[in-house]
């Protein structure tokens, strides 16, 4: 097994950011991310993340943008 194997298993991770990415079920999870609730092969588990990974901002940065449009009453450019 290896990431370039078609017959390897992944798990689709996600982090504090919510930020995706894919981690082989061989290999323990890193520290920082979780499973997201998604598994198979490479290829199915990229698919569902192009499908609901559809703001790539991180997190914070989301919520600072939304503390600047909430402080310019809805405004912001």
């Amino acid at each position: 097994m290896s990431w370039g194997d078609e017959n390897t298993n992944f798990h689709v991770v996600v982090n504090h950011e919510e930020q995706y990415s894919i981690w082989p079920d061989y290999k323990a999870i890193p520290a920082g991310w979780r499973e997201a609730g998604r598994s198979g092969n490479k290829a199915d588990c990229l698919a569902w993340i192009d499908e609901v990974w559809t703001d790539m901002r991180p997190l914070s940065l989301r919520r600072a943008m939304e503390q600047v449009e909430s402080a310019q009453g809805g405004n912001a450019a």
